[in-house]
């Protein structure tokens, strides 16, 4: 009795094979000879033993020469030596061959591709065939027991698409790196491991393109709720091997068109930042001398003025206030990347400033108000240095009048300053 498998598979082979053969316009008894021949072509005497003869047309390989050049397998020495890496599986965390559990793809001709997925057909009890004729199991001594040939010859000829020829022969094409090390060398170059590659791409297709993930993304569309979420992968790059004949890279090449995906693998995209949060002080940290430049200046020409009226008066008072209406953007702009910026250990900020700038106070800025109190003084300090450093030696001496307005200007702004 043959496994599932190979009964599917030689079932699917005859399917195929009539649906080719068989016209509708053919008598019965023409149907009836193709079907009698179709079922001798596919008998183990006959198929089993050209199958054999055919397996070395095709090498098994974990890392395709292929990928690296289409016409790599080939050279004047003969046929490139395949990699075929087998590694016990120990999930340390690493991206590598040895932590992943992919099909093992093969190369070579694609008239014999039948053989190969013959070979890789997963038994009841979840083994290859492969390995079953590799370990002479009872399933593979029944199976290739047959008249027309002896299993040993079978055995061999199968086998034949696993083991590397004794010499070990490589191409120019693949683009290796040798390093000197002593008498040996290190290999720098990388082969593709086309099991991962077409793995992550069954994998992301599954993350994008599933039944689930589809349904949900018609209900974010549709404004729906859903209590199940889903992924999204951005920055998707989709590469192509082997053009318009993906089966001369490889099998697993030509099974997925000769498409795969790459993620995105680009340094972070750093937005510079037009605000900063104060490390030490506001007034020094988040001021440029041309953010109140003309302010002052105008401000400069007011307190020359030989005469004191109203509109003096209230001339200097909007341009106080237009400094106050400065200072205030910019304490809402700070206290906006506030959470984002702000790091505790790294910060010698004044208690008082922080309190203000930080949206984690905003309560103890309401209960409070000494915080508030020391900075209104020292925004009528910083009106008063900022006044000198702009005018420099033009500046006028500035007395305990100039401060007192200052601060009356300051008051006024109380609430807007919490």
């Amino acid at each position: 009795m043959l496994d599932p498998a190979i009964q599917s598979y030689f079932s699917e082979r005859k399917e195929a094979w009539l649906k080719k053969n068989v016209k509708p316009s053919m008598p019965e008894y023409e149907v009836k000879e193709l079907e009698q021949t179709c079922d001798q072509q596919f008998s183990l005497n006959e198929w089993l033993p050209n199958a054999a003869r055919r397996a070395g047309q095709i090498s098994m390989s974990t890392h395709p020469c292929t990928f690296s050049h289409p016409s790599a397998r080939k050279n004047k020495n003969g046929y490139v030596s395949s990699v075929l890496v087998e590694v016990d599986r120990i999930e340390d965390g690493f991206l590598k061959t040895g932590n992943v559990s992919v099909a093992t793809d093969a190369l070579g001709n694609a008239a014999a591709l039948d053989v190969y997925k013959f070979l890789t057909l997963t038994m009841s009890d979840g083994t290859t065939l492969l390995s079953h004729i590799q370990q002479d199991s009872e399933l593979a001594t029944k199976l290739l027991s047959i008249k027309s040939e002896n299993y040993q010859n079978l055995k061999v000829g199968f086998l034949a698409m696993v083991e590397s020829s004794a010499e070990n022969i490589t191409s120019s094409k693949i683009k290796q790196i040798y390093f000197p090390v002593e008498n040996e060398y290190h290999q720098l170059s990388l082969l593709t491991n086309s099991g991962m590659v077409y793995q992550l791409r069954s994998r992301l297709d599954k993350l994008r393109f599933s039944d689930e993930v589809k349904e949900l993304r018609d209900k974010k569309r549709k404004n729906e709720f859903s209590e199940q979420g889903y992924s999204e992968i951005y920055g998707l790059t989709t590469i192509g091997y082997g053009g318009t004949k993906p089966q001369n890279i490889s099998v697993l090449n030509n099974q997925n068109g000769g498409k795969a995906h790459l993620l995105s693998s680009l340094p972070p995209s750093i937005e510079k930042r037009n605000i900063h949060f104060p490390k030490s002080d506001f007034f020094v940290e988040s001021f440029k001398k041309y953010d109140y430049t003309d302010t002052f200046k105008a401000l400069h020409i007011l307190f020359q003025a030989d005469h004191n009226n109203i509109s003096i008066r209230d001339a200097r008072d909007r341009r106080l206030q237009e400094i106050m209406d400065l200072l205030i953007e910019k304490m809402w702009s700070v206290r906006a990347v506030s959470q984002a910026q702000f790091h505790q250990e790294s910060s010698s900020l004044p208690s008082y400033q922080r309190t203000w700038l930080h949206d984690d106070f905003s309560v103890q800025r309401e209960e409070s108000e000494q915080w508030l109190d020391k900075l209104v003084n020292e925004i009528s300090r910083w009106i008063t240095r900022s006044y000198e450093k702009t005018l420099a030696k033009q500046a006028i001496k500035l007395g305990e009048q100039e401060l007192s307005l200052f601060t009356n200007v300051v008051e006024q702004n109380r609430e807007s300053l919490k």
